[in-house]
């Protein structure tokens, strides 16, 4: 199918190279819309744009086959191009400074303008950070959130998994264009998303993982959120700058502490010294913004769902220990941890002393 002319319009002058976001920007407030910044004079052109963009705007550039790629990748279903003039485009990147005229989409329009939080962390999490970053993912979602991150390994992928247990599922925003998946290790990861959630790219087609794109990522994994979350994150940690563009464009930063001696705490626990706000539940999380719908403790229908989840068979009503619980659902490890957090978050399990746990309702 051929290109909507608007679309081709939008689509030529963003692809053209030394136009980025803030120069798209700067032509469209002198113009007006796409097509007249391509009709525009090479003097009115030069009047806002340096000589060497000008003269590649009135030539096209390498736009045209670049456009061509586009247009065969829009041909297949669920892709999409959003544009600033479009319904679809995310109303809280409106609020953000230089939200990106264009956004390619693969996946769900409707959680664009959804309520999400966004889960970041380390790409080299603990076993309890992993756990905790599904299982607030996971109870985020049942609350009536879109969980948004960066396809990275680590924290990113596994609030992805999370988020994918719900009806508003999650959001990627990767840092390559969306022919390519990055890691590549999360490709499995990428297509569930596609399927049922939803990847977003300012990047045009074909843009290789460059370190520099991956700062922008996280100034849209921010922007799409009502708030942040950082599970763990070591002083050096991406995560500490996505935590910096969040306070910059109004959003509340959340912080899970950990232990003082571990490396990938020790961003949390600068975040929080600087004001981000501790977190040990998603209720915590829910309570800050102000949020009603779903919440776990004061919705019957909600509480009957979760005393109705499937480990209250095994553990009974008594004290039991891990290994002892591990025995009689014979789950694995992995599964029986996010099972348990699930559950402690939710306010429907108890840790006790001695690593015993036990139903609290």
């Amino acid at each position: 199918m051929p290109l909507h002319s608007d679309i081709g319009a939008w689509l030529r002058v963003s692809l053209i190279p030394g136009v980025g976001s803030r120069t798209f920007t700067r032509l469209l407030q002198e113009f007006g819309d796409p097509q007249s910044i391509l009709n525009a004079s090479l003097h009115a052109l030069t009047a806002v744009v340096n000589a060497p963009i000008a003269a590649a705007i009135k030539s096209g550039g390498s736009s045209i086959n670049d456009c061509d790629s586009a247009e065969l990748w829009l041909s297949q279903n669920g892709n999409h191009i959003v544009t600033l003039a479009d319904a679809h485009y995310p109303q809280s990147l409106l609020e953000t400074h230089d939200p990106p005229p264009l956004l390619y989409v693969k996946g769900r329009l409707d959680l664009l303008n959804h309520a999400s939080i966004a889960i970041v962390g380390s790409r080299n999490p603990t076993a309890q950070g992993v756990s905790n970053a599904e299982a607030f993912a996971s109870s985020l979602g049942l609350a009536g959130f879109s969980i948004v991150s960066g396809l990275a390994h680590g924290i990113d992928a596994a609030a992805h998994r999370g988020g994918l247990k719900n009806i508003y599922s999650t959001i990627a925003v990767v840092g390559t264009g969306l022919d390519i998946v990055y890691p590549s290790g999360n490709r499995d990861l990428a297509h569930q998303i596609a399927t049922t959630g939803c990847l977003i790219s300012e990047f045009p087609l074909g843009t290789s993982p460059l370190p520099a794109h991956f700062p922008r990522r996280n100034r849209l994994i921010c922007g799409l959120s009502k708030g942040c979350l950082v599970v763990e994150a070591a002083l050096s940690s991406g995560s500490l700058i996505t935590a910096r563009y969040a306070l910059e464009q109004g959003r509340v930063v959340f912080a899970i502490p950990g232990s003082i001696h571990s490396p990938v705490s020790k961003g949390c626990h600068t975040l929080i010294k600087q004001g981000a706000k501790l977190v040990e539940s998603a209720q915590d999380v829910l309570d800050e913004l102000g949020w009603t719908h779903g919440v776990f403790n004061n919705d019957p229908s909600r509480l009957s769902e979760q005393t109705e989840h499937p480990l209250f068979a095994f553990l009974g009503y008594d004290p039991i220990d891990l290994d002892t619980l591990q025995q009689r659902c014979q789950w694995p490890v992995h599964d029986l941890n996010i099972a348990i957090t699930e559950l402690e978050l939710a306010g429907l399990l108890s840790a006790l002393p001695g690593g015993q746990l036990q139903r609290i309702v």
